[in-house]
């Protein structure tokens, strides 16, 4: 994990609890009405969480169904179901949404949340595409079964080992001479990608044209996100978040790294082309009247990587267009990734991005605290600028009462997305509003729950863990030890 050099532990900020009265007057609980029709009861937002619960074919499980209950019993003005792959193809276990046999666990889930919610709460998906990653290999399998072996290759071993027996040598002797050659020899003969494949597992990248699956992503992209959005539209789904942000396939496109020559890279308009067509897709297959929105960064933090500016120029782009939200994240990159060990992936939450994305309670001196809110700002005054009212979406150690009203009555945004805080207490928003903000249940901004995420375990809270379990209906972890849902505020 990224560990900036300051290191200063952040207590966390006192929360003001409104009366009943007063929360009646808040902007937070206020209603607002999108494009599309849609009216939110609040400008409370839970954003989309991976909890690691559907099956291993992707399907809605009972555990998925008590996760998304549990929020929904706090009854915020949205909920945003975790990133769902778009492509019928095998994912491990996350929920998927690219064939309609998925359909009937989908619209369990919307009837859940709604049943839950007393209808109060409007359920969102998000939809995602991305690209193939591999688990970094051992160093002798790389060499004997997936480095290709090219010229190249020969003839760089033979230079650095002063062996000219080896330009003629048999193909198995270059491999074995590569798996007994010292690492900084070894790796000396490969290139740029081919040692990254060595040392991080290999990635595809949206630039890899010279792979006709890559090459042709903005011919299948389009037709998977529409068909994708328009199951969700008949599961039930109030609205579809599509998904641009951090290390995923949209967001590649929207990169500043993104040089394709194809029309569909390079420039600012030409990497927004395929966002705006997946979008124009989407909203073809769905109408006007059904919600659609983004979920994209206000900043990348990588070297070369897109900013805040650029991040303006997308939601012009996109409130342009018509979407009914724009919500904005941070980071969350593999570019600045740590190095994974040896049978796992790298995990794109683990370099200064990852720390931007979701920065805890031991940080710099700037501290975790709406940390992001002043970017996502700029790019609100953008759209505004514009003369675009799209509402938008601010995220990130949002955790309490007057810090959210300040970001609306400021301007800053127009929702309060908050994920950690809502995974601590779904109940949190629900409390303020009936002025008994006194008993929410804070999150320590430990990142306990990303750790747990990283790992591909099912994700909890610290706090819930402290809980007993005996009151879980069941729903625990295999070994018994860890809550699947946050205790019932009783």
């Amino acid at each position: 994990m990224y560990k900036p050099k300051e290191r200063v532990r952040h207590p966390l900020p006192p929360m003001v609890v409104p009366s009943e009265e007063e929360a009646r007057g808040a902007l937070l609980f206020s209603p607002l009405s999108l494009a599309s029709g849609l009216v939110l009861a609040e400008r409370t937002w839970v954003p989309a969480m991976v909890p690691w619960r559907a099956t291993d074919e992707g399907f809605v499980s009972d555990r998925v169904l008590a996760w998304y209950e549990r929020f929904a019993q706090g009854e915020p003005g949205a909920i945003v179901v975790e990133a769902t792959g778009i492509r019928d193809v095998p994912s491990g276990p996350l929920l998927r949404i690219g064939h309609d046999r998925f359909l009937p666990g989908l619209e369990r889930l919307t009837e859940t949340v709604a049943r839950a919610s007393g209808g109060r709460t409007k359920l969102l998906i998000q939809i995602i595409d991305f690209l193939r990653i591999k688990r970094r290999p051992e160093r002798e399998r790389f060499f004997r079964q997936f480095l290709r072996l090219r010229p190249e290759h020969r003839r760089r071993l033979s230079e650095l080992t002063e062996d000219p027996a080896l330009l003629d040598a048999d193909e198995t002797v270059i491999r074995e001479r590569l798996v007994a050659a010292p690492h900084d020899v070894a790796a000396a003969c490969l290139d740029a990608r081919e040692r990254e494949s060595l040392e991080r597992g290999a990635r595809e990248r949206v630039t890899d044209v010279e792979l006709e699956e890559i090459r042709e992503l903005p011919r299948t992209l389009p037709d998977l996100f529409a068909r994708a959005a328009e199951r969700a539209q008949r599961a039930g789904f109030h609205g579809v978040e599509l998904h641009y942000a951090h290390a995923y396939t949209m967001a590649s496109f929207l990169s500043r790294l993104n040089t394709r020559t194809d029309g569909y890279g390079a420039t600012l308009e030409g990497r927004l082309r395929l966002p705006l067509e997946v979008y124009a897709a989407a909203r073809a297959a769905v109408g006007a009247r059904f919600t659609l929105g983004a979920r994209f960064l206000c900043d990348e933090v990588i070297d070369r990587g897109s900013d805040t500016a650029d991040a303006s120029a997308f939601a012009v782009a996109f409130a342009r267009a018509g979407m009914d939200f724009l919500s904005l994240s941070t980071g969350g990159k593999f570019e600045d990734a740590k190095q994974p060990k040896v049978g796992e992936a790298a995990y794109p939450y683990t370099g200064e991005s990852g720390f931007e994305c979701m920065p805890p309670a031991l940080s710099d001196a700037r501290g975790p605290f709406a940390r992001n809110v002043p970017k996502q700002a700029q790019v609100r005054a953008a759209v505004r600028a514009a003369g675009l009212t799209t509402p938008v979406v601010v995220a990130g150690g949002i955790g309490e009462f007057s810090q959210a009203e300040a970001i609306l009555r400021r301007g800053e945004g127009d929702i309060i997305g908050a994920a950690r805080q809502s995974l601590a207490d779904p109940d949190w928003f629900k409390k303020l509003r009936l002025g008994r903000g006194a008993e929410i249940r804070r999150c320590l901004y430990s990142n306990y729950c990303e750790g747990l995420d990283q790992k591909h375990r099912a994700v909890t809270c610290q706090l819930w863990d402290r809980a007993d379990v005996a009151d879980a209906g069941g729903m625990v972890t295999d070994d018994g030890r860890r809550r699947l849902v946050a205790p019932r505020w009783r």
